[in-house]
């Protein structure tokens, strides 16, 4: 064994210790949820192949002591599958946040937290995970890169041989298979193309089909739109497929950019954030001590730190107006003026959510009539942490438009980003942790005995897929349409939602333009890089330091080696895997000068 296999596997022993990482539910306090005392409190109701030295030392730890799946004989679960877009891992009240969730927070009381799960930091890597079960640049969707690889299959594709009816509703940005319903698998489909316009938007499929714009003054707003489809599709699914399993897929849009909400949803937030972001962000964090959700320091705010494609701090106050601000300054430094249009953004940010709970809501009673929810496995997570993005698109700003209508374009910033992503460092793009953790719910009354619980076993979106084909009990062919596939890189959660236990794994990579980051164990080497480099690297012990204050890589120089040397394996075999893309690879066959990879353009937002 070599001296990285060596380390390894020395690291992997550590994750039986009862460290805050992976620790016993004995040894945390207030890990448990009470539905009633909830509402009390809230004052409402509410293929990698790995490198072969690793694969020598894997363990896997059985599901023990609790029931964590469908037992013999029993029907197979339904799934619905939710997802947020920009929600910061600490917005939703039962994370510790201000805003309005009860319908999450029901489903936590209910279900499960999983404290540390991981996204890919940016809408279509993240997505690609989700559907795919492989990392983003596995399957060319990081950057993206022509169509999935042959061998790629989408959740549907596993679940319909099964007998289930697959439905999507909202938000897709799987680039690389373009077509939900004749790409993607699913039966039925409503997709939003249109991303910039949450009371009109122009682009929208169903079934693939292509929709007629939205006219201007209708009474339509997409998060409304997109339960009243899911209730379309799971009416029709009661009326002709009752006796079959269903997933509905149903990804919303809020609360990405632009800060677009209905004003009566607004004004329940009005007043909510005028203390500013550092007073509400250490009363949050004091909320997510006593749930048990964190340990570790606040991240101390960085206002040098914003995305490199966001307006310079002068456009922004000529498009926008004097309120605006373009860095996560001091909240005491700012004029009331400013005071006042940064509270009202948070408070558009949190209306968003609150609208999007609300439908959810709906959806989940519409479930429940058919008398499904018990035997529902429900995920929720967002697909990556809050955005310091500051930019204008689609229609323009209209500085005398009410902030939040359908004429203004605002983005929540850098500031109250920061807050959204309590307790970590840096947002969405970034692979720090304020830019990849994600809130995880898990709900199945039918089977999970645990209810309220916290799980603390670090995970990531790709093993969403392999954790509900071990639910259905599915054994996928390892080729699809005649090529080889790799084998998935996740694993299945079940054990976990049996019990707070770790989950055995080699490490967890990330790599979203120039950022990169890499976790073995507690460990996790990451860099934030600039628009055209990579930066220096940065060494994290989770298990003391999961806000990622301390930077220790002077004093572990080999451990920083041997972790960059398994991020580079790691980059090259999924690029390998990924193969050319088909334009590219055709050259290649005519026996054209072999095309170098180019530097992917950098989009400015998703």
């Amino acid at each position: 064994m070599d001296s990285l296999g060596w380390w390894l596997a020395k690291d992997r022993s550590m994750l039986g210790r009862a460290c805050p990482l992976f620790r016993s539910p004995a040894l945390c306090r207030k890990e448990r949820l009470d539905d009633q005392g909830l509402r009390l409190r809230r004052g409402r109701s509410r293929w990698p192949i790995p490198p072969a030295v690793l694969l020598a030392s894997m363990v896997v730890l059985p599901a023990m002591g609790a029931q964590a799946h469908a037992s013999a004989g029993s029907p197979r679960p339904n799934f619905l599958i939710v997802v947020a877009d920009d929600m910061g891992y600490s917005d939703a009240g039962c994370y510790g946040g201000e805003i309005a969730t009860p319908n999450l927070d029901r489903l936590a009381a209910g279900g499960l937290r999983f404290t540390q799960m991981y996204s890919a930091g940016r809408c279509w890597p993240s997505r690609a995970c989700i559907l795919t079960g492989y990392y983003a640049q596995q399957v060319r969707m990081d950057p993206p890169q022509g169509p999935l690889p042959a061998w790629c299959r989408v959740l549907p594709h596993y679940l319909k041989p099964l007998g289930y009816r697959c439905y999507h509703v909202g938000k897709w940005h799987l680039m690389g298979a373009p077509r939900p319903v004749a790409d993607g698998g699913f039966d039925r489909s409503w997709c939003l193309e249109d991303h910039n316009r949450y009371f009109a938007p122009r682009n929208a499929l169903l079934d693939d089909q292509r929709q007629p714009p939205v006219p201007e003054g209708s009474d339509f707003y997409v998060t409304t739109a997109m339960a009243d489809y899911s209730l379309q599709f799971l009416r029709q699914h009661q009326r002709e497929h009752a006796g079959r399993p269903f997933l509905l897929y149903l990804a919303f849009t809020a609360p990405h950019f632009p800060l677009h909400a209905r004003q009566e949803d607004v004004a329940r937030y009005r007043d909510r954030f005028r203390a500013g972001w550092d007073v509400l962000r250490r009363q949050r964090y004091q909320r997510m001590l006593e749930m048990g959700l964190v340990t570790g320091a606040l991240a101390p705010r960085e206002p040098d730190v914003v995305p490199f494609w966001n307006f310079p701090e002068s456009e922004l106050q000529k498009q926008v107006g004097p309120g605006e601000v373009g860095r996560a300054v001091s909240w005491d430094a700012l004029s009331d003026r400013q005071k006042d249009l940064q509270a009202t953004k948070m408070a558009i940010h949190a209306a968003m959510i609150d609208r999007m709970d609300r439908e959810l809501g709906r959806v989940l009673d519409e479930i429940r009539s058919m008398g499904a929810l018990d035997n529902t496995v429900v995920m929720f997570v967002s697909d990556n942490g809050a955005s310091a993005e500051q930019i204008i698109r689609g229609d323009g700003h209209d500085r005398s438009a009410p902030p939040g209508s359908g004429r203004t374009f605002l983005c929540l910033g850098p500031g109250f980003s920061t807050l959204a992503n309590t307790p970590f460092r840096l947002h969405k793009h970034w692979v720090h942790e304020g830019g990849i953790a994600s809130p995880f719910i898990v709900h199945w009354p039918a089977g999970l005995k645990a209810r309220g619980e916290l799980r603390h076993t670090p995970c990531h979106f790709i093993d969403l897929l392999p954790t509900v084909l071990e639910l259905v009990g599915a054994k996928p062919e390892p080729a699809w349409r005649g090529v080889m596939a790799p084998p998935l890189p996740g694993k299945s959660l079940v054990p976990a939602l049996a019990a707070d236990r770790s989950i055995a794994r080699d490490y967890l990579y990330w790599h979203h333009q120039t950022n990169r980051a890499i976790r073995v164990g507690q460990w996790k080497l990451v860099s934030a890089g600039t628009k055209d480099a990579t930066g220096p690297w940065e060494l994290y012990d989770l298990g003391s330091d999961r806000s990622e204050t301390n930077n220790v890589a002077a004093a572990h120089p080999e451990r920083v080696r041997q972790l960059e040397q398994l991020w580079q394996r790691c980059e090259e075999e999924f690029r390998q895997q990924a193969g050319p893309p088909p334009a590219k690879a055709s050259k290649a066959a005519k026996g054209a000068k072999a095309a170098k990879t180019t530097k992917p353009k950098v989009k400015s937002s998703d």
